[in-house]
């Protein structure tokens, strides 16, 4: 027994040395050695329930307790079992073990703070009554609530008067500007955050540069979501890599990063998008993000996986989210969404109906989409009148509905199949070349010059006349064969040939101009009799200063507006003395050595050095100082992303985990 006690108490002094030390890992070992020596001890359990929070296996210690709970009570774990219930988002659960302990310490009035409809009033409570050196933390979890209350419920938040001396104040500070949309304020506040966090993080001198740049990855990245409000989406693209580079420890930082570059790809650059997603599937991030954080980033998964044209995956995808948020109507926009690229209007109508009828309060958006599909089916009606579908009335109807639905290729194929028609029926109409000369302006405008070629051909063959005509081709064929549009450009007239009966003044001075020749500056003419009859002209022009060594006498270089190396005088650089090659040869011998030795060059060679009294100047071999390079700062942080593709701002929270 004696020997079972001394193992137990040198245990102990292990599990205390690992606790200071921050050695969870290996204190849950020596507990389990513990425990094994002596079942059942309750220090023990609760120890070894703290270390698994410290270690984030929430899981772990939630089985721990309920294996145990007859032995630890339920008053001695309320705040871990509370704890680990909030972290495992069981809010519920957590609000009823909070709710059922009769006695409610600070500890678990912080935890009940945790959520944003209370936690206003009882951060406020405890930073009014309690005095510990937790003040700080709690005025920053304070200040992260309101903050969260401004994006989330989009309330408007009282100025609870916290001066924002440190960083974390002032990033929750900017995160509030950004849910009242005062993105501009939001920018200069995060721009003080990042010099706080510099300033701040600088006088450790245990903290490296690495350390910083981690740090300041959280600012960084609600700059770059900033700037993707604002519409500047590639800086904000290159500051999110900048991030994601740095490769931060916090998982829920880089799930919203990647989630936000998602956003800005769209429908482009689907390869980079692939590997971001992978990000917001990392372990933890259900743990770190909120809700709403959380069912954006699964929305454009979704959204991706129709992008990539993964069908049956998106269906799975927007499936799940529709069972999970019964009343939202992203997921059914996005299974519409997939049904209507698969051609299945009819379908995705009756899906739309059904939402529309179950949940009245999304009626009106659901309408406008079903709006938007009837004029899709509309077009389809349309092209199928056959007595119609080839007047001029129902191709521009057709035409300027598909260029409304950005379908640029329906529209061209009615203009292919109405110019078809016309070109067996009635070839060489005016009808026939107007649909010709429409067709083609309209596959310039939209960047279809290769398509517009051989329209283009057909109206010049017609007239080959046609200056505007062969200039479209040309520059069409610039594109595809430069020598046919060298060819073709041998048609075009020359200068001389063309005369054009217009006033260059007039035309420079009308408004439409992009430049305006400037007036010559006025002239006064003044008579003075005292100067032998001279006429003196005084002109308000002012000319520029000259240069101090200005010589008006010099003639100016003719050739001072061609580059340096188009001027006659030219010679070139002058190539320096190459450097005496060390090292080369056998070892210890040197080329300045073979040199001397060289009976040959002692004779007839000039003395290498000067003589005694002369003014030689000697050449300076020694380089200049290195200055130390300071690497480029991080641009200052200064989206509408399509349909459901939102993007998720971060909020930061510092303390509040109790104190133990």
């Amino acid at each position: 027994m004696a020997s079972g006690g001394g193992t137990v108490a040198s245990l102990w002094t292990e599990v205390n040395r690992c606790g200071q030390n921050g050695d969870f890992t290996r204190a849950i070992k020596a507990v389990n050695k513990i425990l094994h020596e002596v079942k059942e001890d309750v220090t023990a359990l609760h120890c070894k329930i703290v270390c698994l929070l410290q270690n984030g296996s929430f899981k772990e210690a939630l089985n721990v307790m309920n294996t145990y709970s007859k032995i630890l009570g339920s008053e001695l774990i309320v705040f871990e079992k509370a704890y680990c219930e909030y972290r495992l988002n069981r809010v519920e659960s957590a609000l009823k073990t909070i709710e059922g302990v009769s006695e409610q310490t600070d500890k678990l009035k912080e935890l009940y703070g945790q959520r944003y409809d209370e936690c206003k009033a009882v951060y406020t409570d405890l930073i009014r009554n309690s005095q510990d050196e937790y003040e700080e933390e709690r005025k920053t979890n304070l200040s992260a609530v309101v903050a969260a209350m401004s994006t989330w419920e989009k309330a408007s938040p009282d100025d609870l008067g916290l001066s924002e001396t440190t960083y974390e104040l002032s990033y929750n500070a900017a995160c509030t500007l950004i849910g009242q949309g005062q993105l501009t304020e939001a920018m200069n506040k995060l721009q003080e955050a990042e010099e706080l966090c510099r300033v701040s993080l600088s006088e450790d001198l245990d903290i490296t540069e690495e350390d910083i740049e981690s740090e300041l990855a959280v600012i960084h990245s609600q700059m770059a979501y900033v700037m993707q409000l604002q519409g500047r989406t590639e800086v904000a693209l290159q500051l999110y890599n900048q991030v994601i580079k740095l490769k931060p420890s916090d998982v829920g930082l880089l799930a919203v990063t990647a989630n936000n570059i998602i956003t800005i790809n769209k429908d482009q650059n689907v390869f980079d998008s692939k590997k971001k997603v992978k990000l917001t599937n990392a372990d933890g991030v259900e743990y770190k993000l909120a809700k709403k954080q959380l069912q954006a980033i699964e929305f454009n998964k979704a959204l991706l996986a129709m992008y990539t044209n993964q069908a049956d995956q998106c269906r799975k995808l927007s499936s799940g989210l529709q069972s999970q948020n019964p009343g939202h109507p992203r997921p059914v926009l996005i299974q519409v969404a997939q049904l209507c690229r698969e051609k299945q209007h009819s379908k995705a109508m009756e899906l739309l109906q059904c939402f529309a009828d179950q949940h009245p309060e999304s009626a009106s958006g659901i309408k406008l989409t079903m709006a938007q599909l009837y004029l899709t089916q509309a077009c389809d009606i349309l092209r199928s009148i056959d007595d119609f579908k080839h007047k001029q009335g129902m191709i521009s109807a057709l035409v300027t509905m598909y260029n409304h639905e950005e379908d640029i290729d329906s529209a061209i194929d009615v203009f292919s199949q109405a110019i078809q028609h016309y070109q067996s029926e009635q070839p060489g109409s005016s009808i026939h070349l107007a649909l010709v000369r429409e067709a083609a302006d309209f596959k310039l405008k939209y960047g279809r010059k290769k398509e517009a070629i051989s329209d283009l051909e057909q109206l010049w063959k017609q007239n080959t006349n046609d200056i505007h005509t062969l200039a479209q081709l040309i520059s069409a064929y610039s594109l595809v064969d430069q020598d046919k549009a060298k060819s073709l450009s041998k048609h075009l007239p020359s200068l001389e040939s063309m005369s054009f009966n217009m006033d260059v003044d007039e035309l420079e001075n009308s408004h439409g101009a992009n430049y305006v020749r400037k007036k010559a500056a006025k002239v006064y003419k003044v008579n003075i009799s005292d100067l032998d009859g001279e006429l003196l002209f005084f002109s308000r022009l002012c000319l520029g200063k000259l240069p101090k060594n200005y010589d008006q006498t010099a003639n100016p270089d003719q050739e001072r507006w061609l580059p340096m190396r188009e001027r006659t005088y030219y010679r070139g650089r002058k190539k320096g003395k190459k450097k005496e090659q060390v090292g080369k040869g056998t070892q210890g011998a040197t080329s300045g050595a073979a040199s001397d030795l060289d009976a040959s060059k002692t004779a007839n060679s000039p003395p290498t050095s000067p003589r005694p009294g002369s003014a030689q100047a000697s050449a300076s071999t020694s380089a200049p100082a290195a200055s130390n390079i300071v690497p480029p700062r991080q641009q200052k942080p200064a989206t509408a992303g399509p349909g459901a593709r939102k993007k998720a701002p971060q909020k930061k929270k510092k303390g509040g985990k109790g104190g133990w």
